[in-house]
């Protein structure tokens, strides 16, 4: 599963979809994500050889363990620019609408100091995101395409 590159694509920008959407246990998961591909004009990342090989110019062997290399990869087969746009919501993939007040309160993890912040929802999974450290820190390592060790670690 390339469950982390997911979210750093959407963190980037990226229109991503996962094979999480799909049901568990499906005997034509494969087959399914490839049409899938197909049908929504989309490049399928896949660790599993035999599942690139099937999609041809639509699918790409994602070789890397963490995700700095997988990004890296992408990058050099020109299929991402190494930016960070948070315009898309990491959890649920859709795009990123400007907070209320009533949901930045709703939110028990918002900062306290809010002071020179601006908000983000996920509209469809209710997360709540702001410029702070933490996405400061996210860009510097993908621009520069470095992860402190301890986050290189695909869970």
């Amino acid at each position: 599963m390339l469950g982390t590159l997911t979210r750093y694509l959407r963190f980037m920008g990226y229109d991503t979809r996962s094979a999480n959407e799909l049901k568990p246990g499906n005997s034509r998961e494969d087959t399914e994500l490839l049409e899938l591909a197909e049908r929504e004009d989309r490049i399928l990342l896949t660790r599993d050889a035999e599942l690139a090989r099937r999609g041809e110019k639509r699918a790409v062997l994602v070789k890397g363990r963490d995700v700095m290399a997988q990004v890296d990869q992408l990058t050099g087969l020109g299929l991402v620019k190494p930016r960070l746009r948070l315009t898309r919501c990491s959890i649920c993939n859709s795009e990123l609408q400007d907070a209320t007040p009533r949901e930045i309160e709703g939110a028990d993890y918002a900062p306290w100091d809010r002071n020179g912040l601006h908000f983000y929802w996920g509209p469809h999974c209710g997360k709540l995101y702001w410029n702070g450290s933490h996405g400061r820190g996210l860009l510097e390592r993908i621009v520069r395409g470095e992860l402190p060790r301890e986050e290189r670690v695909l869970k």
